[in-house]
């Protein structure tokens, strides 16, 4: 009993297998039929396509050639290789002046690795983006109202990009002016270039800015204090009064033995001759012309009084003079030898800033494109070939298929009572107010 049972179920199961690979093959074989039919059903209206095909080439070439023509110029840029710790603490200080974009590179200053990191950051900083485009009147060209649009055109027509292994960073900027685009990547470069010069906060520019406030400084008092010294010395007649000094005092002396011996000669000639004698009163011409010379130059008598407008002081003012000439000679020298120290101090400051600023190895230059990069105009036409083919491919299956179905069948009597209703409230299918139906009637 338990072997017919057994018997039986084998036999069952066969005759499911048998079913079900007949059902396998039949549904294989009507797919093939409705695939052949298909294609068969294109093949009838392949010149339909060929139609369609060449409408949608013709579409696709006048679109492609009235959208306008862009081109692209590209930079590389080959930043130093410096460690992450002075690139996050540059980009630190930068962004305390620098808006915008940059701000947010400086919430990730951890995971900066090279300069290549910051350099990017600058050049989508606001600082960057707003002197293009109040250079080149960016606003007015892509007919913004607003700088914040402008900065968002600008975005899109420039692409940064550098390459993790070689850090190399690439600059393209799309214009459709080529000459323009290649001023435009340039004027990147060179508010890169400013940007990290004049915002570093390294310790060697921190020292030079130090140093040239200090030499301005020092200079303006140099200055005030030569101008000082040069009035004393008009206004006085105190050239060197050292100098001064030791030939006033030879002079004095010379005048004073003179004085002595013309004095002495004049007692010889007077025990001689009267005082009426031609000679004697020469001499006492002589003694009186030597006393008042004298006089003049040690600043007594009656010339006391007038001393200042002499052209050289008198032996009596030198004491006094000297004390100020000293003091504003000291004062000078003192200027002198300060403005000397800075001024050497920072040449070497400049040097040293030079060598701690990152700076911008431009490895390509921009150039003017002469080819254009878009619209890819072969590619447009292929494109519109093919969306053509495939518009007219559904068409020709989906009116097949919307003729298979059965007249009667509630889904295609519903869509064309929803068409009909449509197609009737359409303003183009009536005339002064009367639809085609109440025509026909």
């Amino acid at each position: 009993m338990a072997r017919e049972l057994e018997k039986t179920r084998r036999t069952h199961e066969e005759e499911l297998d048998l079913s079900e690979s007949f059902l396998a093959e039949e549904q294989v074989r009507g797919s093939r039929e409705k695939t052949v039919a298909r294609l068969g059903l294109l093949w009838a209206q392949r010149r339909f396509l060929a139609r369609t095909a060449a409408v949608g080439l013709v579409a696709a070439a006048l679109i492609a050639f009235l959208i306008p023509k862009r081109y692209m110029s590209t930079v590389s840029l080959m930043p130093p290789d410096q460690t992450s710790g002075q690139g996050a603490a540059m980009l630190a200080a930068l962004t305390g002046r620098v808006g915008g974009n940059l701000a947010g590179v400086a919430e990730n200053a951890l995971g900066i690795k090279t300069t290549g990191d910051l350099f990017m950051g600058i050049l989508k900083s606001d600082t960057v983006q707003d002197d293009l485009i109040h250079k080149f009147d960016l606003q007015k060209l892509y007919h913004d109202r607003y700088i914040e649009d402008a900065r968002a055109d600008l975005a899109r027509h420039s692409g940064i990009s550098d390459d993790a292994k070689t850090g190399i960073i690439s600059l393209s900027v799309v214009d459709g002016d080529p000459r323009r685009a290649a001023e435009m990547a340039q004027e990147y470069v060179n508010e890169l270039n400013w940007v990290v010069t004049h915002l570093s906060t390294s310790s060697a520019h921190r020292e030079r800015v130090f140093l040239d406030q200090r030499l301005t400084q020092v200079k303006a008092n140099l200055e005030t204090d030569e101008k000082q010294f040069s009035q004393f010395a008009s206004q006085k007649g105190a050239i060197d009064i050292p100098e001064q000094g030791k030939m006033m005092v030879t002079a004095a002396a010379t005048l004073q033995g003179e004085l002595i011996a013309a004095e002495s000669e004049l007692q010889g000639l007077r025990q001689i001759y009267t005082d009426n004698n031609v000679r004697v009163r020469s001499m006492q011409a002589r003694v009186n012309d030597l006393h008042n010379a004298l006089e003049k130059i040690s600043g007594k008598g009656a010339d006391e009084n007038s001393s200042a407008g002499q052209l050289y002081p008198s032996l009596k003012e030198l004491p006094l003079l000297g004390v100020q000439y000293a003091d504003l000679l000291r004062r000078t020298k003192v200027q002198e030898a300060v403005f000397e120290a800075l001024t050497q101090q920072d040449e070497m400051a400049k040097v040293e800033e030079a060598k701690e600023i990152p700076s911008v190895g431009v490895l390509d230059p921009p150039q003017v494109p002469e080819e254009k990069s878009f619209p890819p105009r072969l590619l447009f036409m292929v494109l519109g070939v093919f969306l053509a083919l495939a518009i007219g491919t559904a068409r020709i299956l989906s009116s097949s298929a919307w003729e298979a179905v059965d007249p009667t069948d509630p889904r295609k009597v519903m869509v064309r009572q929803v068409w009909s209703d449509i197609h009737a409230s359409l303003p183009w299918t009536t005339r002064n107010g009367t639809s085609a139906d109440d025509r026909k009637r």
